[in-house]
Order: C-alpha cells, then sequence, then structure tokens
C-alpha cells in the first residue's frame, strides 16, 4: 500500500492508504526553490537599491514562531544589500510581529533569522500589551483606536516580510498584517478581530472568511490601521512543505501583496466532485501545529471537504499547549450558542477562536492526534487518538496542509 508521511510537530506520522479509496488533496505540486541569485533578482525588479539612503534607518519586520515563510534566506539576503548599499547594521533593527502572541524564544530568533543575523542586528521584541511602546497613530473610519509599536514611526523606511497564505476570516496572511494586528496593541487587536464576529446574528459576520478580501470588513481594518504607518516596502513569499521559498512578490505594499493572494489563491484552489464522510487533516507539522489555536485552521478548512455529521481526523502536535492558559475557560460554556452569547457579552480574540472550534467540533465528529492530555482534548469537544491505524481500511481525502488549500465543490 501507498504511504503519505503527515506532519506531526518536527516529525512525520505515516499513514498506509488504498489508492483506490483514498485521495490526497494538495500534494506539493511545489516548483523548485529559489537560489540566492534568483531572489536578488526580484528584488533588482523592485529597484530595492532606489529606496533606501544609507543615512536612513530601517525596521524590518518579520512574522514570529508561527510561521515559515523563509524568512531567514530573505533577510540575509536583504541585510546583505543594505550593507553593500553603504547602511551600516546600526542602522537596522529587525522587529517580531507577534500580535498577542507570546514572546520569540532565543532558540527561535535564531532559527527564523539564522544565527549570523540574530547575532549582529539589533532585535526588537512586540509587546501588545506594553503601554508605553505603543502609540496612538490615528483612529480609523469605524472608530477603532489605532495604536501601533513605536518602532514603526521611529525609523525612516520599514521592511514587512511575510508569507502568503489562506486566513480563515481575514483572508490571507502576510502584508498589512505585519503591521496590523502584527504590531498592533492589544486593544487595536481586539477591536478590528472583533469585525469577523456578528454580534447581533452571533456567528461569523458576512462577507469574512478564507481568500476574500474585497468587502471583507476585517481586512479593510488591517488595510486602515496600516495606512498610518504603511511600509515602504512589502515581500510577500510561497514557500514548499520544507520551508522553502519557491517563489516571491516584492514591491507595493497594497498592489504587490494582492497579485501574491491572487496567485497563490490560483494555485492552491482545489475543485472536489463531492464532499466525503471522512478527511484526515494534517496542519503540515511545525511551526503550523505549534499550539491549538494555529492547529484550529487546519481543521476550519478541513470542513470544507466533508460531509455535514462526517468525521475529521486533525493531526496537530500542539508541543505548546493550547496557545493561551484561558482557552480552556471558553469551553465552560454548554454549547456554541452559549458561547457566542458570551463573546458578544465580552468580545476576546482567542473566544473567538474557540467559538469557531466547538461549532465546527458540533457540526462534525473531530478526532484529534496531538500531545495534548485527553482530558482537554475531550474539553473541547474532540475524540482524543494515538494513532491513524483505525482509519487506514476506509476511504476519504487527505490533506498534507489544510490550512494552505482552499476546497471548491460541492
Amino acid at each position: 500500500m501507498p504511504e503519505i508521511l503527515l506532519g506531526y510537530g518536527k516529525r512525520r506520522v505515516p499513514f498506509f492508504y488504498d489508492g483506490i479509496k483514498w485521495q490526497i488533496l494538495g500534494g506539493d505540486h511545489s516548483p523548485e526553490p529559489l537560489s540566492d541569485a534568483e531572489i536578488n533578482s526580484k528584488f533588482d525588479d523592485a529597484r530595492l537599491d532606489d529606496l533606501f539612503s544609507p543615512s536612513e534607518t530601517v525596521l524590518i519586520v518579520v512574522p514570529d514562531a508561527t510561521r515559515r515563510i523563509g524568512t531567514g534566506q530573505i533577510v540575509n539576503l536583504l541585510v546583505r544589500r543594505l550593507i553593500q548599499n553603504g547602511m551600516t547594521p546600526d542602522k537596522m533593527r529587525i522587529i517580531f510581529a507577534t500580535g498577542i502572541h507570546r514572546k520569540v524564544t532565543a532558540h527561535e530568533r535564531e532559527e527564523i533569522l539564522t544565527p549570523f543575523i540574530a547575532q549582529r542586528i539589533n532585535l526588537i521584541d512586540h509587546d501588545a500589551r506594553d503601554l508605553a511602546r505603543n502609540v496612538r497613530v490615528g483612529r480609523s473610519s469605524c472608530g477603532i483606536s489605532v495604536e501601533l509599536n513605536r518602532a514603526l514611526v521611529e525609523h525612516d523606511r520599514v521592511i514587512a516580510i511575510g508569507g502568503i497564505s489562506f486566513h480563515y476570516f481575514a483572508g490571507f496572511t502576510g502584508g498589512r498584517k505585519l503591521i496590523c494586528p502584527g504590531l498592533a496593541s492589544s486593544t487595536t487587536i481586539r477591536e478590528t478581530h472583533k469585525l469577523a464576529f456578528d454580534t447581533e446574528r452571533l456567528s461569523r459576520r458576512e462577507g469574512v472568511g478564507p481568500a476574500l478580501l474585497d468587502g471583507n470588513a476585517v481586512n479593510e481594518a488591517f488595510v486602515e490601521a496600516a495606512e498610518f504607518r504603511p511600509p515602504d516596502l512589502v515581500i510577500s513569499t510561497f514557500v514548499d512543505s520544507s520551508g522553502d521559498i519557491t517563489d516571491i512578490y516584492c514591491g507595493d505594499w497594497k498592489t504587490s501583496h494582492r497579485e501574491a493572494c491572487d496567485e497563490f489563491r490560483r494555485r492552491a484552489t482545489v475543485e472536489i466532485d463531492h464532499r466525503r464522510d471522512l478527511v484526515i487533516a494534517s496542519c503540515g507539522g511545525s511551526p503550523f501545529d505549534l499550539n491549538m489555536i494555529q492547529a484550529h485552521k487546519a481543521l476550519e478548512a478541513a470542513t470544507k471537504a466533508c460531509v455535514p455529521g462526517g468525521r475529521i481526523i486533525l493531526i496537530a502536535q500542539c508541543s505548546d499547549g493550547l496557545g493561551r492558559d484561558d482557552f480552556l475557560s471558553w469551553f465552560d460554556c454548554p454549547d456554541s450558542k452559549a458561547l457566542a452569547s458570551r463573546l458578544s457579552e465580552r468580545y476576546q480574540v482567542n473566544g473567538q477562536t474557540a467559538w469557531n472550534l466547538m461549532r465546527r467540533c458540533e457540526e462534525f465528529s473531530v478526532f484529534l492526534l496531538s500531545d495534548l492530555p485527553d482530558d482537554v482534548v475531550r474539553n473541547m469537544r474532540m475524540t482524543p487518538i494515538s494513532n491513524l491505524l483505525q482509519f487506514e481500511q476506509e476511504a476519504g481525502y487527505v490533506m498534507p496542509i489544510a490550512s494552505k488549500l482552499l476546497i471548491k465543490g460541492n
């Protein structure tokens, strides 16, 4: 029988399957990784050398440990180009766009940036709750106070580096998300994320979802917030299952990012004839399954390939646990309707994630292969499992990196 290795943290879980009964959705058919010379050519096309003066200070915005976008290769080449053009390393800073995620560890810094960069360039940690480091830059058209990290206004130039993938309510990752929510205050993050939830209908707001940008209230709020301090250059990458860069878009923070999103949608849309009763969905391993808050995005994607009431097996190690100490408390609610009512009264970003997870577990039978304690898994309305052996003789879909797919069809 054929075998497929599914990501589980930094390991792989084998699944033996009958090629007639099982269909692999979105196998890795990526182009060859780009060489340093090819990436530098993309920088040339964006006229990178003309954008920055040696006398200016530059802030380089990069994702945190929950993303794998080829940051190290990009930053190394970028820093070398800036130095080659006369800028000294003391004029550069790198900031991690953590949003409300935890701080990046010393080991993760070197993993993300490479030791060469981590030891030579001044690194800044964003703290969404640090009132001294976040400054109010304006108010959005819907009345949200936009508060961003002070480093954005303290530097002459800003370069934002992000990867392109689907986001279950912001449409796509990358671009404007590096600024908001990446470098926004907890208040701004809460109010912009709240736009994804319709407090009157107690449901997802219309127009909000994966691959949706136009008419998406959350995306539009992120864009509007970023306009108060837009990046001078945005670099957007596509990566393969190993995290190697296979394509890059480089240019204006709006148009270049939109072009990258349009192309990613074209490449990552999978048409199916019908939904199936059983779907095995892997997050793709680390860092996509670092915690449950991140891993649930793969579950959301898998629901588009499964019949209502069907079974979804989610493979997510969750080596960092749930992602928030208070995440499990939301599951004290008896059902998703009660959770939605609680959320509408006292909105929290991770409460919305809990609501989305609970409602999906009510619509489907969800099994979880993880390192989480069994009682925690059951509290989240999922059934813990220790392997995939019981499913090998059945039939269904396998999604090796579920959150990077847009499923279309009936």
